[in-house]
């Protein structure tokens, strides 16, 4: 599978492809004016403590005060004769109490990030945990004796009086021992500043701050998987150029700098990617289609044939679109960057074993997510209930904002039933004031249809009221506004 990361940077905005066998998989936009809050730690200070919710509210000095569940705190202190982990809050935390967080979801719509004081500082190679004393190996490390070895290393080069345990990340599979005892060393600086700093800063002040997109791809996302990662700034080139020096000298031939023209973006496809994962309807080459509906509490996606009428019989076609459709949407979750709670809505099927390949293929196309999927099984409706894990704002979020026209119904009312709300207003307005005559003020499409189609509904009306109608076409009321004036 050939992969390819590109990364278009402009003053105010950093965007990150990841491209596989030529089609965009992923889209990653940080912008300078709101930047991702996941991963920075903030000295914090708590204002409200809720029992019934077992959770309490920090003010980190952020736009909103964020929210702490009593199962993202560390509790320690606990001696061998202590009963074990409380899920009580007000035993934990008190209003006015000062902690050490680090953001874990940022805020989406009305809610505040989520916190947890179990802080961890990733690396490279390695994930540092200041709480724990043990060492974990990524769970897609699967070779025994590679876990073994990593498990190893990493011991040997931890010290007695060190407070602290390491993950070994996935990118580690194979990394030396010299490179490990470096990204070790580092963290336990990294976090020794910030342990300072906390000491000594206010609350409501920002300890450490991820780094910034272009560098936290080269941590998170290049290795030998990777063929090539072009940038289209030359600053952004180098300072990813520095971060491989540093850290990932072997995979430094892989960054290359694109000084050409033409947007990157737009040779390889990718903005006309974009533009699509805006939109509701997903095509499939079969003919069929997918909808993808976005609300507040979960999405839907309803997979219909469309056009596709198969060559076999009936449930070979709807079989086929299924499997088409299921790896259209693993594609689409991580493009779109939807979680939560999510409801699939493939066409019936009744075959069991159509049912097991629909589900594997795509639980086998959502492996390669690095977001946490959970999928049940189809349910007695057809239904698939599944979860994704979110992190950070959906693609829509990001990039768009709700309809000031529709107010994000997705629909309007139209023309014809604001036509009918003007003469129950005209009524309304002529019996409870006393006129010569009234002004309606409304948008084109309504004028036009009220002087045309309900101009004979428009004449009963004016004789039953006994006073003259007029008529302002608004150029900027949209098709459900409008006011009646009484004169």
């Amino acid at each position: 599978m050939s992969q390819e990361i590109f990364i278009n940077v402009t003053p105010r905005e950093t965007r990150v492809a990841l491209v596989e066998n030529g089609v965009l998989q992923e889209i990653f936009i940080e912008r300078a004016h709101r930047r991702g809050l996941v991963g920075n730690i903030y000295k914090g200070r708590v204002c409200r403590v809720l029992p019934g919710m077992q959770a309490a509210f920090v003010d980190a000095g952020l736009e909103r005060a964020a929210f702490l569940h009593v199962s993202d705190i560390v509790q320690s202190g606990q001696g061998d004769d202590a009963e074990g982990p409380t899920d009580d809050i007000t035993s934990l935390l008190k209003e006015g109490d000062e902690v050490c967080v680090q953001v874990i979801k940022d805020p989406l719509g009305t809610k505040g990030a989520r916190l947890t004081t179990q802080i961890t500082l990733p690396s490279r190679y390695l994930v540092f945990i200041p709480e724990v004393d043990n060492v974990g190996i990524s769970q897609k490390i699967e070779g025994e004796a590679e876990r073994i070895r990593l498990r190893d290393i990493i011991q040997l080069f931890m010290t007695d009086q060190e407070d602290g345990g390491y993950i070994a990340r996935t990118a580690a599979e194979g990394a030396g021992a010299e490179a490990l005892r470096a990204d070790m060393l580092f963290l336990r600086k990294l976090w020794q500043s910030i342990v300072e700093t906390m000491r000594e800063c206010r609350p409501g002040t920002l300890v450490y701050g991820d780094l910034p997109l272009t560098v936290r791809v080269m941590r998170d996302m290049l290795d030998d998987s990777i063929e090539r990662v072009r940038i289209d700034s030359r600053e952004g080139f180098q300072r990813a150029q520095e971060f491989c020096k540093r850290f990932m000298p072997g995979m430094q031939t892989q960054l290359e700098y694109y000084p050409g023209e033409r947007p990157i973006f737009d040779i390889y496809g990718i903005e006309d990617e974009i533009q699509k994962a805006l939109d509701r309807k997903v095509a499939l080459k079969s003919g069929g289609h997918v909808i993808i509906d976005q609300t507040e509490a979960m999405t839907t996606v309803d997979v219909n044939t469309g056009g596709y009428v198969g060559h076999r019989n009936l449930e070979e076609t709807i079989f086929k679109t299924n499997l088409e459709a299921a790896q259209a949407i693993a594609r689409q979750l991580r493009l779109r960057n939807l979680g939560g709670i999510i409801i699939l809505d493939f066409i019936d099927m009744q075959d069991e074993e159509h049912k097991r390949q629909v589900l594997r293929t795509l639980e086998k196309c959502l492996d390669k997510d690095h977001a946490r999927t959970h999928i049940s099984e189809v349910s007695a409706l057809g239904l698939v209930e599944m979860t994704r894990k979110r992190t950070s704002e959906s693609l829509e979020h990001v990039m768009c904002e709700v309809c000031p026209t529709c107010n994000g119904r997705a629909s309007l009312k139209t023309a014809e039933t604001t036509c009918y709300e003007i003469f129950r207003e005209i009524l309304r307005a002529a019996r409870q004031f006393d006129i010569e005559q009234l002004l309606v003020l409304a948008s084109q499409e309504v004028v036009d249809l009220l002087l045309d189609e309900e101009s004979a509904s428009l004449a009963e009306l004016e004789a039953f009221i006994g006073k003259p109608i007029r008529f302002q076409a608004e150029t900027l009321y949209t098709q459900e506004q409008y006011d009646v004036v009484p004169m």
